[in-house]
């Protein structure tokens, strides 16, 4: 068993012995990490604190100074250039880190569209921006009976001359109350098939006419909202594709969506977390991580996130413009499978002080972290819902390899 200190860089790279030239190149990353991430920044990260908006976008605009906001973009767009094992390294070099998580949904999620789907001028103008970090993007897609099922969408759309006027809901949407853009999927019209009428809209939130409003979670965080559009007008300029073919789109995006969802480096770092927290409480009169029942369940889930890590790497391998397949619905499912269960360990060494009130401001010692750990596990029972449930993924795998 791999012990966490022993390991800067986690994962399927302690197997694979990687050569000089990407040790040298972890190294310039590590190096980069250390010399600009705040520790205190990290620290927050590591221990489930709150991070700032401001500070987010902050760090998102250092590392596009460093040319590493995007690196997975084509380089004509910006992109770096680098391998897939060169991405893989970064990634988990990122989050072995504690450097905050990106806000995906500009730069992961509508970016590759954009670059398939959209229209020189929109390219040219948005790319940019979303690079800049000078726009916060939101996804419209849910609705309040339109989750997994999301070809039912109800809200509307009608084109009057060079606008759209969109009425409808969206919910569950993550961070709108700090986006000032969305992409939105509306129905336009109506066809044979439920997927027809639905068109893909870039919209201003400033737009006269819409209400955000957050939803309370479990965890006690507004991490999502619903959004109501009220006779909201949205230029057609801002249309992406051709009308009423905006499903192509929808499973595009949920395809690089689900991808992202899967938080392979996360849980690496997630892991060594859980050993250091391990280490340190004792039961029964000796370290928590020399139990062998804890050794064992720590042991299944290290097995479980190797095997999907090895599966990440072989995609990450694809020919540039691969559309995503079966494969990013399985990274889905047992990506977020993992993470619950990470949770559910790290709730199991908290123990009885899960149930502990707080202390008076954060600390190093497990009554303090005790409750971030709880609120982690709350939070992380969605990932199995959102970005289409796991059993709707099943599906998908089984429909794409069965037939």
């Amino acid at each position: 068993m791999r012990a966490a200190e022993s390991q800067p860089v986690p994962g399927v790279l302690a197997a694979l012995q990687p050569d000089a030239a990407a040790a040298e190149f972890r190294a310039q990353v590590r190096a980069f990490f250390r010399g600009n991430l705040p520790a205190e920044l990290a620290w927050r990260v590591r221990n489930y604190q709150p991070v700032s908006a401001a500070e987010t976008v902050a760090w998102q605009k250092r590392l596009q100074a460093q040319g590493w906001f995007a690196p997975a973009w084509p380089v004509e767009w910006g992109g770096t250039g680098w391998t897939p094992l060169q991405q893989y390294l970064y990634d988990h070099e990122y989050h072995a880190a504690g450097a905050p998580l990106i806000v995906s949904f500009g730069r992961d999620l509508l970016a590759p569209i954009l670059m398939r789907h959209a229209s020189p001028a929109q390219q040219q103008f948005y790319l940019p921006r979303i690079l800049a970090s000078d726009d916060w993007w939101c996804q419209g897609y849910s609705e309040p009976g339109a989750g997994s099922d999301l070809a039912s969408l109800k809200t509307r759309a009608e084109r009057r001359g060079d606008v759209y006027v969109v009425n409808g809901q969206k919910t569950w949407t993550t961070l709108g109350q700090h986006a000032n853009r969305m992409f939105c999927l509306v129905r336009t019209g109506t066809g044979a098939r439920r997927q027809e009428g639905i068109s893909f809209l870039l919209i201003d939130l400033q737009t006269p006419g819409i209400t955000v409003r957050p939803i309370v979670l479990l965890d006690g965080t507004a991490e999502v909202n619903e959004v109501w559009f009220e006779n909201v007008e949205v230029p057609v300029a801002n249309r992406v594709g051709a009308e009423g073919h905006g499903w192509n789109c929808a499973k595009q995006l949920l395809g690089h969506e689900r991808n992202t969802i899967a938080g392979i480096g996360i849980a690496w770092r997630e892991l060594d977390y859980a050993w250091e927290l391990a280490r340190r409480v004792r039961r029964s009169g000796r370290p928590l991580a020399e139990d062998p029942r804890f050794r064992d369940r720590i042991a299944r889930l290290e097995v479980d996130l190797l095997a999907l890590d090895m599966t990440n790497l072989r995609l990450l391998s694809a020919p540039h413009g691969a559309q995503p397949g079966w494969e990013v619905s399985m990274l889905k499912v047992r990506g977020t499978e993992i993470q619950q269960g990470i949770t559910e360990l790290l709730l199991g060494i908290a123990g009885p002080l899960a149930a502990c009130a707080p202390t008076a401001g954060p600390g190093d010692d497990l009554r303090s972290l005790a409750p971030a750990l709880v609120a982690r596990y709350l939070n992380r029972r969605k990932l199995s819902i959102f970005g289409g449930s796991n059993e709707i993924q099943r599906n998908i795998i089984a429909g794409l390899l069965l037939g």
